[in-house]
């Protein structure tokens, strides 16, 4: 991956192709979780993918302190600026969809449009509390056991066998980063005040989409798709049959079909 030096953090980032730009932010521990769409046709031919690994994730940057969701906007927005790019679809997993929403209300004039696949979103305090259990798991128990836990009851019990197969390495590095969702990112997350009337001020064209099998994992997640539908004045839902969270890694084709078509809809405007 190739580095950016921003005021002193450093990114780690890859681009590739041509055409209207879209640039993806990824959630917790996974931080390569969107590399399988770089090889979907769909996507790739007349787009220029731009993925990056958050500020304390990978190649980047890992500092001390609290990392607040603002924070991850702000980096994205300056590493955005460093390669030249004034205006990018968007599309956020988890965590990272809190990214994107939080940078199209400080910085809107970047983005066209937005794509949330499960953001991390109007959790409430049962999910702030259910992440803090999993913080003092983590020092208790150790990382590895916590995110083994952490990703079952996202992606589903049996996860492992093609997380490892098609993204190698990527639970051995989730275990490096642990440090970084559990004691810096979720203390920031149970801060951020995103609500239902800053959700009105997101006008541009918003896919709120949702895997099929995720209700069955998790409750949140249907909960928190059908509050986007509600809030968002600009909003459509998609669900993807035969998927849950782990959706990125279980059927890419479909998630960059998907994508694809909702972002041919919406060209970007010069």
């Amino acid at each position: 991956m190739s580095r950016a030096v921003l005021d002193g953090l450093t990114l780690a980032y890859e681009r590739a192709g041509s055409g209207d730009p879209i640039v993806f932010i990824h959630g917790a521990l996974i931080a390569d979780v969107f590399r399988p769409l770089f090889t979907e046709s769909a996507l790739a031919s007349g787009h220029e993918l731009v993925v990056y690994h958050r500020r304390g994730y990978a190649g980047s940057t890992h500092a001390a302190g609290a990392l607040t969701v603002a924070q991850h906007a702000a980096d994205c927005r300056a590493l955005l600026r460093h390669l030249g790019i004034e205006r990018t679809h968007m599309v956020g997993h988890s965590y990272g969809g809190a990214v994107a929403l939080q940078l199209a209300l400080d910085s809107p004039e970047l983005i066209e449009s937005l794509a949330l696949l499960e953001p991390a979103v109007f959790g409430g305090q049962a999910y702030l509390d259910a992440l803090s259990k999993g913080q003092e798991r983590s020092r208790r128990e150790g990382a590895e056991v916590v995110i083994d836990d952490f990703l079952k009851m996202r992606f589903g019990a049996d996860y492992r066998p093609r997380l490892d197969r098609v993204l190698p390495g990527s639970f051995a590095q989730a275990v490096v980063d642990a440090p970084t969702w559990f004691e810096q990112e979720i203390p920031g997350l149970g801060a951020w005040t995103f609500n239902e009337d800053e959700a009105q001020r997101i006008t541009q064209p918003v896919l709120a989409v949702l895997g099929g099998e995720s209700d069955t994992l998790w409750p949140r997640f249907g909960e928190t798709h059908r509050r986007l539908l509600s809030s968002l004045p600009n909003v459509e839902g998609v669900v993807i049959a035969g998927v849950n969270h782990g959706m990125l890694v279980q059927d890419p084709a479909a998630v960059a079909s998907t994508l694809a078509t909702f972002f041919r809809r919406h060209p970007i405007s010069r």
